[in-house]
């Protein structure tokens, strides 16, 4: 069926309730696999306990890396579900905050992130202290290396956002164009945050606790939220900043 014309410019065709229907669970359950493969990491870790004590090995090494690799799990869980509801919920269609202005959103925005950020700086922390009273050399895995770069885009990232929220104080010029480099690279930082989270589950200590086809369903979990997300701002956000510049 032609959409409908009004003089030269054609008429959208009007979206079948199927695709949007399909588009907004598939939205929900991005959410639903965010929250619930962070719950999931975080009783796997079972911070507190003794079993915090489970070696990965059985060298001195191993015994002084299982709780730094287990607090290294559950913070960065912990900052890639603050990062991605903080970019679900400018979504105009399965946002748990449609209720809120703009604004709000904003503000809850930028919670989330600063969430984020102190819970990678802690565990960054952490591990760094552990390591290095442990006399272990830092940066020995593409874990160690695609975090540590994943931590400081998130302070390019916050830096950038800092400067859209006060513009006049940071003197910029062009806003379109600097929330055009934020929505991009907010993408890029979330897809690393995610490559990291999947090179933790090749530790020794993680394929210890699950093997065969689930391993392989944690390794799929993860790359489920970034679709979507990808999705959101390359199809919603991308195009209409590039028309505003």
């Amino acid at each position: 069926m032609q959409p409908l014309e009004v003089g030269l410019v054609p008429a959208p065709a009007r979206e079948p309730r199927l695709t949007r229907w399909l588009r907004r669970g598939s939205g929900i359950l991005a959410h639903l696999v965010a929250l619930g493969f962070t719950i999931f990491l975080t009783v796997l870790s079972r911070p507190g306990t003794s079993d915090w004590a489970l070696m990965e090995d059985t060298s001195e090494g191993g015994r002084r890396w299982a709780l730094p690799s287990l607090l290294a799990l559950f913070l960065c869980s912990q900052f890639c579900l603050c990062m991605a509801e903080s970019i679900l919920l400018f979504s105009p269609e399965h946002s748990p905050f449609f209720f809120c202005s703009w604004k709000a959103r904003i503000r809850l925005h930028w919670a989330g992130q600063t969430l984020a950020i102190l819970s990678a700086a802690l565990g960054l922390g952490f591990i760094i202290s552990s390591r290095t009273r442990s006399e272990l050399p830092h940066l020995v895995s593409w874990h160690s290396w695609i975090g540590a770069l994943t931590l400081l885009a998130t302070g390019g990232q916050a830096l950038c956002g800092l400067c859209l929220l006060c513009p006049r104080a940071a003197r910029v010029s062009k806003v379109a164009r600097l929330k055009l480099y934020h929505l991009t690279c907010g993408l890029v930082v979330y897809l690393m945050a995610t490559v990291t989270v999947l090179l933790s589950m090749y530790s020794v200590w993680f394929q210890a606790q699950i093997k065969g086809a689930a391993w392989y369903l944690c390794l799929a979990l993860p790359l489920y939220p970034a679709l979507v997300i990808m999705h959101q701002i390359s199809s919603s956000y991308l195009p209409r900043k590039k028309m505003e510049m």
